[in-house]
């Protein structure tokens, strides 16, 4: 009989079942999927949620195709992006170009465009040395006073004087160039978008225009510029200079020297702004695991402590 009710035993045991009945109480439902929001809702209300996803799709697409429509009016080819020198995490400026490029400046740029922003004492230590730089500021006639009779009067240039304007005021500017005005250059690789990239490609991108597309007498094609037509001739080319350290004048050389001295003017921090960068990162490397050491084994002993309060008896 023993060893018949140790059988039993075992056959229901493994069959899952047991000799004792249920507890007594409330049964446990199973739990059941629970329906959807959408097929609890009436028809009404689903065909008015998917009529108004319709005009939504239908209005960004509409959005889109407007965009991508007026895009497409501005007739404006996008710079290639260019490596340059001066765009590594840690690189500098090149200051042989940037000499190079403030004599492209002074000797074709100057003559239309101004740079108000930027006076011949940042000059030096940079491009120049500060007797190169008196001489070059000593260059301009700077109009100063009034003097003791109340009158205006010329004088040479100081290293405090900012570069001399080509044209007194804005309605010359316009009246010379065929009513354009020629922007500052002070900022304008940071004003633009593309930076030394749109400037690099504007000065080297004039050509004839397509066929079947005609401009006006004084405007001449480029189609890096919005509308594709500009009021400035193409004012570089090869061997329009000469370099003062020999080197060869084309055209590409010259638009990269006065987009790398644009560069500086809007941006003359540059190198500063490198160099702290760097020491930053340094100071970081050697505080952080000093950091880790305070958070780890300091700090997470304070911040899991457990303070009881046991009233006196």
């Amino acid at each position: 009989m023993a060893a018949l009710s140790a059988a039993r035993c075992l056959v229901l045991r493994t069959r899952g079942g047991s000799l004792l009945p249920p507890p007594p109480g409330p049964r446990l439902r199973p739990p059941q999927a629970s329906m959807s929001s959408l097929s609890g809702m009436s028809r009404g209300r689903k065909v008015a949620l998917s009529a108004l996803g319709v005009l939504a799709a239908g209005g960004a697409g509409l959005a889109l195709a407007l965009h991508t429509a007026v895009s497409a009016s501005d007739l404006q080819l996008h710079p290639p992006s260019y490596a340059w020198s001066h765009n590594g995490l840690l690189a500098s400026l090149d200051h042989s170009s940037i000499r190079r490029g403030y004599q492209v400046y002074k000797q074709v740029c100057a003559a239309c465009h101004s740079m108000e922003y930027l006076a011949f004492r940042n000059l030096v230590g940079v491009t120049h040395t500060e007797a190169e730089a008196k001489t070059l500021a000593e260059e301009a006639e700077v109009v100063d006073g009034p003097d003791e009779k109340g009158e205006m009067f010329t004088r040479p240039g100081k290293l405090s004087d900012y570069f001399p304007k080509p044209y007194p005021n804005p309605e010359a500017a316009r009246a010379a160039n065929n009513g354009a005005l020629p922007p500052d250059l002070s900022y304008i690789t940071s004003a633009r978008h593309g930076g030394e990239d749109y400037v690099f490609s504007l000065l080297t991108g004039y050509c004839d225009p397509p066929t079947g597309v005609s401009i006006r007498e004084e405007l001449h094609y480029n189609p890096y510029f919005p509308g594709q037509a500009i009021t400035m001739a193409p004012p570089i080319y090869n061997e329009i200079l000469e370099f003062e350290d020999g080197t060869p004048a084309t055209m590409s050389q010259i638009a990269k020297d006065v987009c790398t001295f644009l560069r500086w003017a809007a941006e003359p921090e540059h190198d500063h702004r490198k160099r702290m960068g760097m020491k930053m990162l340094m100071m970081i490397g050697l505080l952080a695991p000093l950091c880790y050491y305070l958070k780890r084994h300091k700090w997470s002993v304070l911040k899991s402590r457990k303070i009881a309060y046991r009233p006196p008896k």
